[in-house]
């Protein structure tokens, strides 16, 4: 696909009007209505220019989020399209291994984020030739290498906010007006499926309450890292 090292000290509204512009209906945002996301639709928004969203409801989702989706729709004009897993694929692992099979192990909760959202996302990608996310550095450990723009299976994966401080994410946040998930007032500070998150103690990391019964586990799904992988590659 070409270097695209170019790039990686471009402002995050510049490369994303960048992408629309050159993918056009190629390229999307990939958003799970946390304060990243919000900040690449209010950010794209702002190009004038139409755009893709997509955001995976994963059948675990709290009600918060899915309120968030026609938030979205209402404020920005976008009608985020809504990927969920295959059905069949969703009766078969709670058959065998029961609805709440994450508690069981580690190995049983990557085989549910991948079965309710790694396949759904993978398959939902092949529609584009690049995408962007709220990924930033400092949302821990394994995050910390991540590029602005990246070859990822054969197609671009933008980060454009990667160098962004939480500062900086809540100065945008606050100074824009861009809608906040209602957990965040309840002390979230990272929010995926309802009973895999939670509001984190103070001093925590921002991961931490996701799959918080784990013991060094990494926080990840798998959809941006393989979660069993040492290094916490970038995927």
């Amino acid at each position: 696909m070409g270097s695209y090292s170019h790039l990686e000290n471009v402002a995050a509204a510049d490369l994303l009007r960048w992408a629309i512009e050159t993918f056009e209906e190629r390229f999307a945002v990939a958003t799970s209505m946390q304060k990243g996301g919000m900040i690449l639709l209010d950010l794209a928004s702002r190009t004038g220019l139409p755009f893709r969203a997509f955001t995976l409801d994963t059948g675990r989702l709290p009600a918060e989020t899915h309120t968030m989706i026609e938030t979205v729709r209402q404020r920005y004009g976008v009608s985020v399209e809504v990927v969920t897993p295959d059905r069949a694929e969703i009766t078969a692992m709670v058959a065998e291994h029961g609805q709440d099979l994450f508690r069981d192990s580690v190995e049983m909760r990557h085989l549910c984020c991948n079965v309710r959202k790694v396949r759904p996302f993978e398959r939902k990608l092949r529609e584009f030739d690049a995408w962007a996310t709220g990924l930033r550095r400092r949302q821990g450990r394994t995050r910390a290498a991540v590029a602005k723009v990246a070859e990822s299976n054969g197609r671009l994966k933008l980060a454009p906010i990667a160098d962004w401080s939480p500062q900086q994410v809540d100065a945008y946040m606050i100074e824009n007006d861009v809608p906040l998930h209602p957990l965040y007032a309840k002390g979230y500070t990272s929010i995926g499926c309802a009973p895999c998150t939670r509001a984190i103690i103070q001093g925590e990391d921002e991961r931490a309450g996701r799959w918080w019964w784990e013991v060094d586990a990494k926080k990840e799904c798998g959809i941006h890292f393989a979660p069993d992988c040492s290094d916490g590659a970038f995927i």
